[in-house]
């Protein structure tokens, strides 16, 4: 045994619950992570009446449980079934009761678009990590713009709208074309190279990245890393206008200056007091920039109090109450079909007994054992019969061999009384009384005399 100080030092246990360190590992989980997006193939897909999916989500490697509430899944616009490729956001959890590690997904969609959608916001918050999107290493455009370098494709709709507001506006600006594929495999290697040739030459004062509008697959080639590094490291300063005002590339945050279309771009450059426009929309890209970034940081500290505050909403409980719910009831669905499998499978088992039984073929065979039984007996009666009457015929033979008849048959008589008492001497009998004498044939009657 211990002594009483040592016992007093030895460190205290701390002792969960099973139900207790579930709950922490869940809120651990969820708090350190967050909202993830991830992509992979759906299996194992379930939607019960409560409305709620259950499904695994899987690559080549490895897979993961989640669960989709009936509120967000309402919102998928895509179809779902199993073999689908789709891109999730999800928040990392545990489902408490059972202690599965599971995805709660709060957005599904095709992982087609979702994940160029995906690539190029982690390749955003990569340079721009790296600085690559600071205001700061910006070049100013030159004050006077008289020759403009355009890396597009010769013969998109791009070149013709800036050939056409630079002609309208301002005809002595010169326009010298570097022409690329804007779109396709080759694109982004054909655009760095007219980029080089550009600063290469240094023939003109400033260079229009650009291109019509189009799907996030068609601009894609704007979202290229290595294209985007060199825009950053252009000696000559790049101006990128990529798509409609509504498009976003990686080379607009990187260039020295975004415009929403190229015609903008055109008369941009074009205007008079293009540097005062220009400084001006300097200022008001790095004014964009400051307000995207207080609104990154309000954002961040929004969803850090999403975190805390998602375990312990009431919305929170009665999903994970739900998810019981349908596991229950799964549970008792199972124990039903086990249950009427079971009866089924002991109906089976009688019916094959009883098929094994064949009443019919017993009673066949009890009646040919009653039949040969019966015969037996007959032919068990016929010899008993048969013995009896030899035993019968014999003792008749017996008795006749002793019988007073054989007597009789070979000369001798019986005489009796009227009575029928035999006579074995005279005086049984009075003079005049009538007596029988029983010959071997026949009897004669008689009357004493003496």
């Amino acid at each position: 045994m211990f002594a009483p100080e040592q016992a007093e030092s030895s460190p205290q246990r701390t002792i969960y619950s099973v139900s207790k360190l579930n709950l922490a590992v869940r809120r651990l989980l969820e708090g350190h992570f967050g909202q993830v997006w991830l992509v992979g193939e759906l299996s194992n897909f379930s939607a019960p009446a409560s409305g709620h999916w259950y499904f695994t989500l899987k690559d080549s490697k490895a897979q993961v449980r989640c669960a989709m509430f009936r509120g967000a899944n309402q919102r998928v616009m895509t179809q779902v079934g199993n073999g689908k490729q789709v891109m999730v956001r999800a928040k990392p959890g545990l489902y408490e009761p059972r202690g599965d590690y599971q995805l709660i997904v709060e957005h599904m969609e095709d992982a087609g678009a979702g994940l160029l959608q995906q690539q190029f916001e982690q390749l955003k918050a990569k340079l721009q990590s790296e600085g690559l999107f600071d205001p700061a290493s910006k070049k100013a455009l030159p004050t006077d713009i008289r020759r403009i370098g355009v890396v597009t494709s010769a013969s998109g709709a791009a070149l013709h709208d800036v050939l056409s507001v630079l002609k309208r506006r301002d005809a002595s600006v010169e326009v010298i074309v570097y022409p690329s594929q804007v779109q396709g495999s080759l694109a982004a290697e054909n655009l760095i190279s007219a980029l080089n040739t550009a600063n290469r030459r240094n023939e003109v004062d400033v260079i229009l990245l650009t291109r019509g509008g189009g799907s996030l697959e068609d601009l894609s080639c704007f979202n290229d890393e290595t294209l985007a590094r060199v825009v950053f490291t252009s000696r000559l300063p790049v101006i990128s206008a990529v798509g409609h005002e509504v498009d976003f590339a990686i080379t607009d945050f990187v260039a020295d200056l975004r415009a929403p279309t190229p015609s903008a771009a055109a008369e941009l450059l074009s205007q008079d007091r293009s540097h005062l426009r220009a400084q001006q929309q300097h200022l008001s890209q790095r004014l964009w920039r400051a307000w995207q970034h207080a609104l990154h940081r309000v954002q961040h500290r929004q969803a850090l109090l999403q975190q805390r505050l998602t375990p312990l909403h009431p919305a929170q409980q009665l999903q994970q109450q739900g998810q019981r719910q349908d596991e229950l009831q799964r549970r008792l669905q199972q124990s039903v079909h086990a249950l009427l499998r079971h009866c089924s499978q002991q109906q089976h088992h009688l019916q094959a007994r009883l098929s094994q039984i064949k009443p019919a073929a017993h009673l066949d065979r009890a009646r040919q054992q009653h039949l040969r039984a019966e015969q037996q007996l007959q032919r068990a009666m016929l010899q008993v019969l048969k013995q009896a009457q030899q035993r019968t015929a014999a003792n008749a033979h017996s008795l006749q061999l002793v019988s007073p008849l054989q007597t009789l048959s070979r000369g001798y008589s019986i005489t009796q009384t009227d009575t029928g008492e035999v006579i074995k001497n005279a005086g049984q009998v009075e003079p005049g009384a009538v007596i029988t004498t029983r010959l071997g044939q026949g009897e004669l009657k008689s009357k004493v005399l003496d």
